[in-house]
């Protein structure tokens, strides 16, 4: 389903920055696990970071210390603030929600990296 909207992905040279965002209805955003996904070309998709409602951050070991996933529960929107990226961060970045229920996905956004 797509049922999040993403925003922040682009251009961007090597060493730079970029924060992505994700706004889901206040129903799902309200009782769900909150995710960023990414898919290179060639590679299959993986969990970049995720948060609990309560805050709890994980992270894929490649992006620790360089990419933040946050939450901002009044504005049902999950940000991933980018740093130090480099050309392996290329690929199609999604939001996912996890309710109880169901799991909901965006439509992507996609992160290009230049050298």
């Amino acid at each position: 389903q797509v049922q999040l909207v993403e925003s922040g992905g682009g251009l961007v040279q090597a060493g730079g920055s970029l924060r992505l965002s994700c706004v889901a209805s206040e129903r799902i955003f309200s009782v769900s696990v909150m995710g960023w996904y990414r898919q290179a070309p060639g590679k299959q998709r993986e969990l970049v970071a995720d948060i609990t409602r309560g805050g709890r951050e994980t992270y894929v070991d490649s992006v620790k210390g360089r990419f933040t996933i946050s939450r901002d529960n009044a504005k049902n929107t999950v940000y991933l603030q980018m740093n130090n990226l480099t050309p392996d961060d290329t690929a199609v970045y999604y939001c996912n929600a996890q309710a109880i229920w169901a799991g909901y996905w965006g439509q992507g956004t996609q992160v290009t990296v230049s050298s």
